[in-house]
């Protein structure tokens, strides 16, 4: 019987994945044994009864996908519109119909697919939205991450 390299490198690194799990494992139930543990502060209150109240503190998990804009950001958009002839309405902060219509004739007139639908393209042509919106990935942050170290001659330390 002959193994290539490859598959013996293979069923090697998985037998390292494998033993590395098991030690893991037995880390993390070590930790959970020797921990207290912690009563579920939903399951009663301090009067013995549930309450149903929920927590006040609010999750840190981050909302995933596009929000609604506010009426502060509609109004603008509007502004914005009426600027550019599109809208002839007064700015109210709602996105109703007439501002659809607007949206739709101002994307026309530009060049972009007239959905009435805000996207980054049209807030670009706007001038209310990021300069490489929709067309490149995002700049780099100018805050310092905290989870790589900066780059460059400053980055060095003398030792």
């Amino acid at each position: 019987m002959r193994i290539s390299l490859r598959n013996a490198t293979h069923l090697a690194s998985s037998l390292l994945l494998a033993a590395g799990l098991g030690v893991f494992s037995d880390s993390v139930k070590a930790q959970s044994a020797a921990a207290p543990a912690v009563k579920n502060p939903r399951s009663s209150s301090a009067h013995g009864t549930s309450r149903g109240k929920k927590s006040a503190k609010r999750s840190q998990r981050r909302e995933r996908g596009q929000q609604a804009p506010t009426p502060d950001r509609i109004a603008e958009i509007q502004q914005a519109l009426a600027k550019d002839g599109s809208y002839a309405g007064t700015p109210n902060g709602k996105w109703d119909d007439s501002t659809q219509e607007a949206l739709r004739k101002f994307q026309e007139a530009h060049g972009l697919t007239p959905t009435g639908k805000l996207d980054a393209k049209s807030l670009q042509q706007l001038g209310l939205g990021s300069p490489t919106a929709g067309v490149a990935s995002p700049a780099p942050s100018a805050n310092a991450s905290k989870l790589t170290p900066p780059s460059g001659p400053a980055s060095q330390h003398p030792n």
